[in-house]
């Protein structure tokens, strides 16, 4: 069943990542080809590094359900480009951009933990894999455009790839569910990140803690 949930965790995780990047190239008006590249390097980049650190063959060479969900979410996204970049243009934070990265950084932390347990990592290893496969694809995608990385900012974003991924290790060492390890762990990094979103969250700087 685990293996079931995490197959389309991670697909789910593909779909929504490929989104964000897709927005991205609608966003920087940029053309068809670079809707598709945008999209498949903010959805397989974190996972295809995650591989490369455990030497393990990466994801999407065995299986192209990822490529093509990455390809079919960006021609979604470049015929409806004007829908979208007009929905990202709304104050508050009831866009799309920062929930369908919400929902795949949740995802991915904890895809990215269980193949790291997998593959035999240590709990804290699998934890700091998890966190690269949530976050590195967005990284990739602003290296890509030229715009500053979410995880150099002060957003909570970073802290809750470590918060999923951390209760999925957690959960499943303790209890030895690894169902359970996975819904508790994308409620928990989602719930923190939405939270952040909703509320405005920031982590403070050095300057703030010493307030």
């Amino acid at each position: 069943m685990i293996a079931n949930l995490l197959y389309w965790f991670e697909l789910l995780a593909v779909a929504v990542f490929a989104l964000t990047g897709a927005i991205v190239a609608a966003q920087n008006k940029m053309d068809p080809v670079a809707y598709v590249i945008l999209a498949v390097v903010t959805g397989i980049g974190g996972g295809t590094i995650r591989d490369a650190l455990l030497s393990t063959p990466a994801f999407w060479l065995s299986d192209p359900a990822d490529l093509l969900m990455c390809a079919a979410v960006a021609i979604v996204v470049f015929v409806s480009r004007a829908t979208f970049v007009e929905l990202e243009r709304n104050p508050g934070p009831w866009r799309v951009l920062p929930w369908a990265d919400a929902i795949g950084l949740a995802l991915f932390a904890v895809v990215g933990a269980e193949r790291a347990l997998v593959a035999g990592a240590h709990p804290i290893s699998a934890i700091v894999l998890g966190t690269v496969t949530a976050t590195f694809g967005g990284v990739v995608r602003d290296v890509f455009i030229g715009q500053t990385t979410l995880i150099v900012k002060r957003e909570i974003y970073i802290t809750a790839a470590m918060l999923a991924a951390s209760v999925y290790v957690l959960i499943y060492y303790v209890l030895g569910n690894a169902v359970l390890a996975a819904l508790l762990g994308f409620a928990a990094g989602f719930c923190l990140r939405a939270a952040a979103v909703l509320f405005k969250w920031t982590l403070p700087t050095v300057e703030g803690w010493k307030k």
